[in-house]
């Protein structure tokens, strides 16, 4: 699965870690995070995301 990383602070959603934080389960790919799942650093919506390369 792809790595994103954030536009605005570098974060990156790592599908195999998931974001524990906010209850995303390791597994679940990007696509698949909620519609309202914000960067866990700074916020912004997954449209501030961009796949890592």
């Amino acid at each position: 699965m792809e790595k994103y990383v954030c536009d605005v602070c570098d974060y990156v959603y790592d599908p195999a870690v998931g974001d524990p934080d906010t209850g995303i389960a390791p597994g679940t790919s990007f696509e698949d995070l909620p519609d309202d799942w914000t960067c866990p650093v700074c916020g912004v919506t997954k449209d501030d995301f961009q796949v890592q390369k």
